[in-house]
């Protein structure tokens, strides 16, 4: 009465409740047989509530029962089992997902799994058959996938496989030739692709961890701006076409977030949000930095005015060095220009507004004190 799944973030078993809901059972047990749901995707996470599942096409509107494929079109759905002592009262009850919005007895082969307790307004809806037993570690990391706001993944999560552990339930005579020689490798033949809707695959991961580098990530992203700040002198210079602007960001959106969003449209070699050098706190802008000049485009096309964290982001190219040596480039020669980063203490004073005055001149006290020891090692040393 048990079935592992395992899906590209992780392994969970599924105990069902074979003695209420027999129809549905067999039904699952049976799909999972022929290997129904392998490299289905997870095509609709909604954090802290359901997890959906089950739909070759990927669109959440298709499947079909174990029943179609053994008597015909006309049994592609079956009744609903619903039963009132079992709810939706723990984290990981699995249930089945009706084909049709709000509509009865139209269950084939989608289901979902809750991701919290207590989610009551699910009761007497759907056909609660089973509950996870093991993989909560799981299950709490596709709750913690990157969505957009229709709730799909921006990087694909896939169930690779299903093993049956116990099936009660005799396996009708024409199951066997409906059950393939070896698992397939790719993704559902009926699975259909949108090429307005750029997804990571599920097996993709940053250039630098398969370069064995990706402790090295966080500190060559917080370092790229902030280098460009003390050692480009010009403001007018042209703008880095790789690099792109993004602002209007959620106080709580992290670099990891924007990483793998943005990756779907190229490799992505930095990822800089810009923080409080005190607090650590979201300015809620950020900088983010491609190989090359088309992918950067690509994300402008396709990412400005989209939700992140339930904020619409802006993206722009142009403010990427303009917005920045506007307020704090160095002042290479002598005037009184409104965009000239004054260090002089008489000349800002209290009526210097910007926030990262303080910080760009301990950055310059800490580079002048590291070049006077390297002077210092290296007269030592002759």
């Amino acid at each position: 009465m048990s079935v592992m799944i395992v899906t590209s973030l992780g392994d969970m078993v599924i105990d069902l409740f074979t003695d209420e809901c027999p129809l549905t059972c067999k039904n699952f047990l049976k799909l999972c047989k022929i290997k129904y749901y392998h490299n289905c995707l997870l095509h609709t996470v909604r954090k802290n509530f359901t997890m959906q599942t089950g739909d070759p096409t990927g669109t959440g509107s298709g499947g079909d029962s174990i029943y179609k494929f053994l008597y015909g079109s006309q049994a592609r759905f079956f009744g609903d089992e619903i039963h009132p002592r079992l709810k939706h009262s723990k984290k990981g009850t699995v249930a089945m997902s009706s084909t049709g919005i709000g509509e009865k007895n139209l269950n084939a082969s989608q289901f979902y799994i809750t991701l919290r307790d207590d989610l009551d307004s699910l009761d007497g809806q759907h056909t609660v058959f089973g509950e996870i037993t093991e993989g909560f570690d799981t299950l709490n990391r596709i709750n913690e996938a990157y969505v957009d706001d229709k709730g799909k993944p921006h990087q694909n999560i896939r169930i690779k496989h299903t093993y049956l552990l116990y099936d009660p339930f005799d396996d009708p005579s024409q199951l066997e030739d409906l059950i393939p020689d070896a698992s397939p490798e790719r993704k559902p033949e009926d699975e259909i692709d949108d090429d307005d809707d750029v997804r990571l695959e599920d097996d993709w991961t940053p250039k630098d961890e398969e370069l064995g580098v990706g402790e090295e990530k966080e500190a060559h992203s917080r370092a790229v701006i902030l280098e460009s700040v003390g050692d480009i002198p010009d403001a007018e210079m042209k703008p880095p076409e790789n690099v792109l602007f993004v602002c209007k960001l959620n106080p709580s959106t992290e670099e990891e977030a924007l990483y793998i969003i943005f990756s779907c449209f190229g490799t992505v070699t930095s990822v800089e949000i810009i923080r409080d050098h005190k607090t650590g706190d979201s300015h809620c802008y950020a900088f983010i930095e491609f190989e090359d000049k088309e992918s950067c485009e690509q994300a402008y096309f396709k990412m400005d005015n989209t939700k992140i964290d339930d904020r619409r982001i802006r993206v722009d190219f142009s403010q990427s060095v303009a917005k920045l040596w506007s307020q704090y480039r160095p002042r290479t020669q002598r005037g009184s220009g409104v965009d000239a980063f004054k260090e002089d203490k008489k000349q800002h004073g209290g009526h210097c507004n910007s926030k990262y005055t303080k910080f760009l001149k301990t950055r310059k006290e800490t580079r002048n004190h590291k070049e006077r020891k390297h002077r210092q090692i290296t007269k030592k040393t002759r």
